[in-house]
């Protein structure tokens, strides 16, 4: 995921809109504003890390589903599989861009209590008025079709066969960005540490080598470091990183059929990865950490994840850790969900944030409708005023419920 060899410094002094982050939002946005007919300004990326090593991007799972509470979160999951299976198509039938394979073998959420059997059975009826493919499944279905699982002590799931799965995040942020350059983005290796604001606009973004960069509007896809770039402009967000640990296994008893993405109560999930399998989780204290805690904790797989897994999975009683590494969600500590689009006061300030561990996956929706909202002052596809900053002020929480 490196890009190696970018500049330090701008070729012009000042761009239509700056984006501070170069990983998979930077490079979605840019890219749809390449995409939006239009939109014909310049556009200059700043990225501090070219080689992606601290980014989320990088320690992504590459996960997609449609399995979530909120509807808007449904319809923009529906839109990236759609777009992950017309990859080459929307990248404009360039030859040389890979088809990226959606592997669907579905998310399986599992219930041990009655009340979160009838979340789930909520959730199946906003996902089903969507048009998504969930079911929900009683105990002994789910022992029809997935023998292998121990449910004694479970009541009830939710899974969906069509267009839930992971895919190659990886390449498609690769192509983003590639393809974004050929048709004129302009990304550069540099870190803004300073922004001018006169009344409610940003009019300049200051880089850490010393030059001063116009700009019509700023765009923060910082990741985890958001919080950092708002206050540039003095802004705030309730966005922090959170550490994430990931597992890759070997079982000596390999199960005879694709694992779903299971989430289990005890808030491990796990899945196929090729001949392998995959299990994650997060910490039992899950505060805050340093922007550059990337510390692993192997305890977390000996005390809670592989407990978990053999439990559930019985035949994976006997399994070898072959890899594991740790990412940082940019979590939104206000109800788990992005915030999108301009700040109200601050009008050309726009968030791209707080996507607490589904953003790869809602990637292409939410590239799509900020460029949209950059090139037209408005949302065209997909509404995405769900998401704006102005709720947390007003306390109007759009909690998000499935997230792992």
């Amino acid at each position: 995921m490196s890009a190696p060899g970018l500049p330090s410094a701008p070729n012009h002094a000042s761009y239509d809109v700056v984006i501070v982050g170069g990983a998979m939002y930077g490079a979605a946005v840019s890219w749809f504003l390449t995409d939006t007919p239009g939109f014909t300004g310049r556009v200059l990326v700043i990225e501090r890390d070219p080689a992606y090593e601290f980014a989320s991007t990088s320690h992504t799972n590459s996960c997609i589903r449609q399995q979530y509470s909120q509807e808007i979160n449904v319809r923009i999951s529906q839109f990236g599989a759609d777009f992950v299976k017309s990859f080459r198509a929307r990248l404009g039938g360039d030859p040389r861009v890979p088809d990226l394979v959606l592997q669907s073998f579905g998310y399986l959420y599992l219930a041990d209590d009655p009340a979160f059997a009838a979340t789930l059975r909520e959730a199946q009826q906003i996902q089903a008025a969507c048009g998504a493919a969930t079911r929900h499944m009683t105990r002994d279905e789910i022992a029809a079709a997935y023998p292998f699982y121990h449910l004694d002590d479970i009541l009830a799931g939710n899974h969906n066969l069509v267009d839930e799965g992971y895919f190659d995040g990886g390449t498609m942020f690769d192509w983003f960005r590639r393809s974004g350059r050929e048709r004129g983005v302009e990304y550069i290796h540099n870190e803004a540490v300073a922004m001018t604001r006169e009344g409610n606009r940003v009019t300049s973004v200051t880089l850490k080598s010393g030059e001063l960069v116009g700009c019509g509007h700023v765009v923060n896809a910082s990741g985890p470091r958001a919080v950092l770039t708002a206050r540039m402009a003095g802004l705030d967000l309730p966005v922090e990183p959170r550490r994430r640990f990931t597992f890759i296994f070997d079982a000596a008893q390999p199960l005879d059929r694709d694992l779903p993405l299971t989430i289990d109560p005890s808030g491990v999930h796990m899945r196929s990865d090729g001949r392998y399998y995959m299990a994650g989780c997060p910490p039992d204290d899950d505060p805050a950490v340093d922007y550059t805690d990337f510390t692993p904790d192997h305890a977390i797989w000996e005390s809670k994840v592989w407990p978990a897994v053999a439990h559930r999975v019985p035949q994976f009683e006997a399994v070898k850790l072959i890899n594991s590494w740790v990412g940082h969600y940019a979590y939104n500590t206000f109800d788990q969900n992005a915030i999108v689009g301009p700040h109200p006061e601050v009008g050309n300030f726009i968030f791209v944030n707080g996507f607490s561990g589904h953003g790869l996956q809602q990637a292409p929706a939410i590239g799509r409708g900020v460029a949209e909202w950059l090139a037209h002052g408005e949302y065209r596809s997909l509404d995405l005023t769900p998401f704006r900053y102005e709720r947390i002020a007003e306390g109007a929480s759009l909690t998000e419920k499935a997230i792992i």
